[in-house]
This record gives structure tokens, C-alpha cells and sequence, in this order.
């Protein structure tokens, strides 16, 4: 466990995907309790995982906040909450998706949806398998509290910053935002459309990257990678990122109606996992759906094409 700045800690936690860790973070409440910030995936012994964190604390967890629905941040939610008693906080916007995607599962609509994207047979039943294994993390909480912006947590004001998922929330206070994934050092966070989501999510990140240039807070501690020391000055370079490949995504149609999946190949190259193949076609489709917004680009089919063509 780390100090990162007073009255705020972070532990980290390994995970088994191409990014190798997430962030939580323990936020000194104004009782002398604290708050944690995000739980990593489900474990199969939430006692043997949790208890050496609490005990390293000076005082009891008094609430669980969660900034978005991926298993890595909402995954060990239930257990903490059992091990602490302290109560769940999620966005309102983020647990309707939260619930659509872990409470709702259909694998049927999961595989004809990267089916329809392109995907070759032996990708989707190999995506499929590691949803039904990946699932069993995901201990998320029923009914929690609801947050909605300008909520506060104890001097903590919520925001809604949608992109990388559909209600990710950050809390801000003074001038430190706790940030989820919504922005991240040297690296972009993922940016991808998926079943029974918002239909622009990269749209959506655009304005959330807008808004972060107005905040302008005087750092932002993520949950992956180092700390954003200048996160106005980074949503700028991550903007520019996003233009580069929109430019990248229109090159690559060449007339004939491709595939997000085909898309995927030319803007990520053809060398990935099973796992970051299907990171990679979410996202090749969330840049396709922003072009055909700006009139760059047309479905054609199950695919596209360039506009005009």
C-alpha cells in the first residue's frame, strides 16, 4: 500500500489480462474512516485477498465506491462489502449497464454480436469461453446506492465522464480527481461499442475529454499505470490519438464494404490475442460508428465504406 498524497492511499492488485494490474484507492473519510475507491476482480477466497489491505488500515472501510462495470473495477465489490459491511456506491447510469452485462447475460446475442462484427468462427467460440470463465470474477452488487452527478461522497463531488464505459463516474475534490479509466498515462484507455450500450461511445469520450480539459484537475489517479500528473495536457494528446486513427479507420476503407473486424487488422495489425483481437474490433467499430456520424464513412450491409463510395 502506497501513500500518493495525503489522505489518499492505493494498493494494487495483479490481473491475469494484457494489462497486468488495477489501481484501488482508500480515501481518508472526514469520520477517520475510509473509502475504497474501486475492488479489482472477484476472488475465490475474499478473505485470504482482502484481509492483509484491511489490515494495514488504521480504521474500518465505511463505503465502497465503484467508477464503472468492468470486472476489474466492479469484480470484488460483494466482497468486500461483506467482509467491511460498508455499504456500495455506483453510478446510476453505470449499474443499468452493469446489470444488462453481468445480471442479464444472453451467449447467444454475445456471439451473434461478434459474429455480425466479422469475427472468424474460431475467435468468437474462443471469446465466448473466456466470458462464461471470466463471469465467475465478477462479484458485483445488487441494489447499491445510486450516485448521479454533483452527487458528493464526503466532500468528493461525482462526475459522469462516459467513453470508456457508458456511466463511469470520477470523484473530485480541490484540485485530485480519482479517475478510474476515464484518462491514463502513456497509455489510451479503451474505447470500444458493445452489445446494449451507448451507440457513440467514442462521441461520448470526445465530450469527456472536453470536460477534463475544463476541470483541469492537478492530477488524476487512475486505475492502471502512473499517476496523470497533467491530465488537461493528456486529454489533448488523447484527442489528437483518436483524430490519427479516425484518419486511419477512413484510409482503410477501400471501397468494398469491410468488416469492423477487417478494420481492426489494418488499424491494430493481425498479431494479438484472442482477448485484445476482440479489444481491438470494439474499438475499430466505436471509430467506424463516430465516422459515419461525421459523414466520413457509410454502413453497407453488415459493414462499410467510405462516403461516397
Amino acid at each position: 500500500m502506497v501513500d500518493v498524497e495525503q489522505g489518499v492511499r492505493r494498493v494494487t492488485f495483479a490481473l491475469p489480462f494484457g494489462i497486468d494490474h488495477v489501481h484501488c484507492y482508500f480515501l481518508r473519510a472526514s469520520t477517520g474512516g475510509w473509502i475504497l475507491v474501486d475492488t479489482g476482480l472477484g476472488s475465490r477466497d475474499p478473505e485470504a485477498h482482502w484481509r492483509p489491505v484491511l489490515d494495514l488500515l488504521d480504521a474500518p472501510v465505511e463505503q465502497i465506491v465503484v467508477t464503472h462495470m468492468h470486472p476489474d473495477h466492479v469484480g470484488g465489490a460483494r466482497d468486500v462489502a461483506e467482509l467491511t459491511g460498508a455499504p456500495v456506491l455506483q453510478g446510476r447510469e453505470d449499474y443499468d449497464q452493469c446489470v444488462r452485462a453481468w445480471g442479464q447475460r444472453n451467449p447467444e446475442r454475445f456471439v451473434a454480436y461478434w459474429t455480425e462484427q466479422g469475427m472468424p468462427k474460431e475467435y468468437v467460440e474462443s471469446i465466448a469461453q473466456e466470458s462464461e470463465r471470466l463471469v465467475a470474477a465478477v462479484h458485483w452488487m445488487p441494489d447499491p446506492v445510486l450516485l448521479d452527478p454533483g452527487d458528493e461522497i464526503d466532500g468528493w463531488r461525482v462526475e459522469v465522464l462516459r467513453g470508456h464505459a457508458d456511466g463511469h463516474i470520477v470523484l473530485l475534490r480541490d484540485d485530485v480527481m480519482i479517475a478510474g479509466d476515464v484518462i491514463l498515462d502513456t497509455i489510451t484507455p479503451a474505447i470500444g461499442l458493445y452489445p446494449n450500450s451507448r451507440p457513440d461511445p467514442l462521441g461520448d469520450y470526445l465530450v469527456t475529454l472536453d470536460r477534463l480539459e475544463e476541470l483541469a484537475p492537478r492530477v488524476a489517479y487512475a486505475g492502471h499505470r502512473d499517476p496523470v500528473a497533467q491530465p488537461a495536457a493528456r486529454a489533448r494528446e488523447i484527442r489528437a490519438h483518436h483524430a490519427e486513427r479516425l484518419d486511419h479507420a477512413v484510409a482503410a476503407l477501400d471501397g468494398s464494404p469491410l468488416s469492423a473486424y477487417e478494420v481492426s487488422l489494418a488499424l491494430f495489425g493481425g498479431e494479438l490475442s484472442t482477448t485484445l483481437r476482440r479489444f481491438a474490433t470494439a474499438e475499430a467499430l466505436a471509430h467506424l460508428e463516430r465516422l459515419v456520424r461525421e459523414g466520413r464513412a457509410e454502413r453497407a450491409g453488415p459493414g462499410y465504406v467510405r462516403a461516397g463510395n
